[in-house]
């Protein structure tokens, strides 16, 4: 049970909220991009112990394989969407920039410019550590991309190309498997490593913007903008259970009991995202409305057995 009570709901005032990226290791709020203009600057020069770099002195590093131009203005990046996982960060701009900061280095670790499309977008970044251990990431990109990076070796490892513009991507706890969504209404499911399509998934009637797996490596869920989230399962993809419901609720399901028992959370305004705390104590939501745009922190309820 999620209580939204005064004493452990706590609220903060934005115009527009996009994402919330949650510390893995030390549970702290490291950067909300408020407004899709939004600069990346602050991000960029604050370090995990609170202190701040000289923003002129933020490097304007060289981008990959010559790609795009010889140099990226951190300070004219748009943020439009982020993700970080021990102490590592990374953006994606609105023109396909690719930022990595370190944080507990100073400085940016890695740039680079994706694409030179104009339809360049880098609609999600998720990071992960693969089988051998180095860090890697992946961009989904409106250039009907999918990049795969090293963050060792700092260079592009995969590059995937899909028909349409893709929204988001999501690796199976495996490493085998990727959900590849967008805007298609039917989304993939492909290797991991060679980018061939092993299924598609139909059901959908609009375009998808959000997948997630079940750490058991074998149900995965879609957010569509049918208003539904499709719950699939790898063994009997012809099935997928169809939760609908109104874009300013959020709903929690206990996955134990087959969906059968869920709380409903209302609030003024639709949602703009939502994210758990590492330990699951906390839930939060972003709420996107031009006067009750704001920052939901949900703590767990602990309830008698």
């Amino acid at each position: 049970m999620w209580c939204s009570s005064l004493c452990s709901l706590k609220q903060w005032s934005f115009k527009k909220l996009i994402f919330l990226v949650i510390c893995q290791q030390h549970f702290d709020i490291l950067r909300i991009a408020a407004e899709a203009g939004g600069l990346l600057m602050d991000a960029m020069i604050c370090n995990l112990d609170g202190s701040k770099e000289n923003p002129s002195s933020v490097p304007l590093m060289v981008v990959e394989n010559g790609c795009g131009s010889p140099c990226i203005d951190l300070r004219q990046t748009q943020v439009s969407s982020l993700a970080v996982k021990d102490k590592l960060l990374v953006v994606g701009g609105f023109q396909g920039e690719l930022i990595c900061k370190h944080l507990d280095r100073p400085g940016v670790s890695y740039c680079s410019r994706t694409t030179n499309d104009d339809s360049a977008i880098t609609n999600a970044v998720e990071i992960y550590d693969s089988p051998s251990g180095a860090v890697h990431f992946t961009a989904s990109n409106n250039d009907c991309g999918v990049r795969d990076f090293d963050m060792e070796k700092f260079q592009l490892s995969k590059h995937f190309r899909f028909p349409w513009p893709v929204n988001h991507t999501s690796l199976s706890p495996n490493g085998k498997l990727l959900v590849i969504v967008g805007d298609n209404p039917d989304g993939m499911l492909v290797d991991s490593q060679t980018g061939k399509t092993v299924t598609s998934l139909s059901g959908h009637l609009d375009f998808s913007f959000a997948s997630a797996w079940h750490p058991d490596g074998v149900t995965f869920a879609t957010g569509n903008q049918d208003k539904t989230c499709r719950v699939w399962d790898v063994r009997n993809l012809s099935k997928s259970p169809s939760i609908r419901k109104p874009a300013d609720f959020v709903h929690v399901y206990d996955v134990k009991s087959g969906y059968e028992k869920e709380q409903e959370i209302d609030f003024f305004g639709e949602i703009s995202g939502i994210s758990f705390s590492p330990d699951t104590e906390s839930l939060f939501i972003g709420v996107w409305d031009r006067t009750y745009g704001s920052l939901l922190e949900y703590g767990r309820l602990k309830c008698a057995a």
